[in-house]
């Protein structure tokens, strides 16, 4: 659907054909409303699970499947939703997965069954996968140059607290409801905010193709019932994801027989997405999208960095709750200035993404390996005596970590679409995410693999050597964003975009 502003006021988008006219920032709350409960999703239930498990008998598979299954559906869905989205129209499937996500927290927080939860888990990450691609799609469509970069530095903002806060808000619940009332509530916020968002999106959001062909059956025109969503590419995209996620969330030797399927899957969707496109449709995934420079490194730069990035909080609450004794809610409150300094960041990135975006993914990535360094130093100052209150010098180098971390997220995201063309917002995103939610499993199997490994020798051991790994990870990252930068320069402007 094709936009223009309103008059002298940018901050206002015209339907053609039609009086309607929306708002960009309302736009703007919609979408982020629901990347940060999908978001939260991921972490909040780390600490929950305990409570969880004592209060409906969950058994040690059930607890791995409440973790996996949701991120498991998540990044299945993502692509497919993308491309849905782009055809479909984004607001109706956008409002279709906040639906799904908001209706399967809800019987998250009523039920007595691991089964049950189970089942809802991987609703919720259907409902996630569905929705999250239509916000990347809806600011490429609809915000141009220094707006797409606000709008992108406050997605970066949200993903970086969401993330780094919902340990703490769980805590807190569990802390001053009990136990089993506390863990029902972290699933039961969402459905509040869900039903406003629902409401608020059925107002504020522009429904394009949706619009278009309402109005041409009005008119009597002929409307295609027929719409090119290539099925085969969807399946086999998803079956690679599956593979490559599937044996790092389930930690089970015999699933690791997937990764030798990859190969082939990938060979067969590449070539059946050729042919696909050379026969006159339109594939699932352009492969020419690939052939986007700045979409392509900055893809490479966040998979690498969500690889390592995402396990480290992973790593401290065990560090803290099973090594030292610290309770959940302490170990939820060390973040905590992480999650702020990664706001401050994401924010301030997002101001200078256009003129130096490229630089500050370079100067974020040291920041955050400076960060990483100090805390593995300050870690070796701990013992089992340490007081409570000490902990939190433990969140000093953390806030390094949080500057480093939110500006990467936010120029990262911001970069990675500056080329990308409206009409495949979403697709793009989506495999963006895709290559995140990769990253992210694997890393978690990864990097907890090597600090259980070396714990015979002592928790200080084990942290020092997980720490290792998250800090390689973060150089091979920088040695990656110094290549982008030489390559491409900061000098390529977003407002070009308009």
């Amino acid at each position: 659907m094709s936009t223009e502003p309103a008059d002298d006021n940018d901050n206002v988008i015209r339907v053609p054909g039609t009086d309607r006219v929306f708002y960009r920032g309302r736009i703007l709350v919609v979408l982020l409303s629901i990347l940060a409960m999908t978001m939260m999703a991921i972490s909040a239930i780390n600490v929950a699970l305990p409570s969880i498990t004592e209060s409906i008998g969950a058994s040690n598979s059930d607890v791995q499947l409440m973790l996996s299954g949701y991120a498991l559906a998540f990044g299945l869905v993502l692509v497919g939703a993308g491309r849905a989205g782009d055809v479909l129209g984004r607001s109706s499937v956008f409002l279709a997965g906040v639906a799904l996500f908001t209706l399967a927290s809800l019987v998250c927080a009523t039920i007595s069954e691991p089964q049950w939860m189970n089942a809802m888990r991987i609703v919720q990450g259907v409902g996630a996968g569905l929705a999250t691609p239509q916000v990347n799609g809806m600011i490429v469509q609809y915000f141009h140059g220094q707006r797409r970069a606000w709008a992108f530095s406050l997605f970066g903002l949200v993903v970086s607290v969401s993330v780094a806060i919902a340990p703490l808000l769980t805590g807190l619940l569990i802390n001053s409801l009990g136990p089993n009332i506390g863990w029902r509530a972290s699933f039961l916020w969402n459905v509040p905010i869900g039903l406003l968002t629902i409401v608020l999106g059925a107002r504020w959001l522009p429904f394009g193709p949706e619009r278009k062909r309402r109005l041409a059956k009005r008119r009597g025109e002929f409307v295609p019932t027929r719409l090119d969503l290539d099925p085969l590419g969807m399946l086999l995209l998803s079956l690679i994801v599956l593979a490559v996620m599937l044996p790092f969330m389930l930690h089970s030797s015999s699933g690791f027989l997937l990764l030798l399927a990859v190969p082939l899957l990938s060979w067969a969707w590449i070539r059946w997405e050729r042919s696909y496109a050379t026969a006159g449709h339109d594939p699932m995934v352009n492969l020419k999208l690939f052939e986007i420079r700045s979409f392509t490194h900055s893809t490479i730069i966040s998979g690498v960095q969500f690889l390592g990035a995402t396990s480290i909080f992973v790593v401290i609450a065990l560090h803290l709750q099973d090594g030292l004794g610290a309770a959940a809610l302490a170990a939820g409150i060390v973040g905590l200035p992480n999650a702020v300094a990664s706001a401050i960041s994401s924010l301030w990135s997002g101001r200078h993404v256009i003129t130096s975006g490229r630089t500050i993914v370079i100067w974020g990535f040291v920041c955050s390996i400076i960060g990483l360094v100090a805390a593995v130093a300050m870690s070796w100052l701990m013992d089992g005596d340490t007081p409570v209150l000490h902990y939190m010098w433990l969140s000093m180098p953390l806030i390094l970590c949080g500057i480093g971390i939110g500006a990467i997220n936010t120029c990262n995201q911001a970069l990675s679409q500056e080329d990308i063309p409206a009409n495949i917002g979403g697709t793009a995103g989506a495999v963006k995410q895709v290559a995140e939610r990769i990253g992210t499993a694997v890393g978690n199997a990864m990097i907890t693999a090597v600090l259980f490994s070396v714990l015979p020798i002592s928790w200080t051991a084990g942290f020092t050597a997980a720490f290792g790994v998250i800090i390689v990870l973060q150089v091979v990252g920088l040695v990656l964003a110094i290549v982008d930068k030489r390559m491409l320069g900061d000098g390529r402007s977003l407002q070009n975009l308009a």
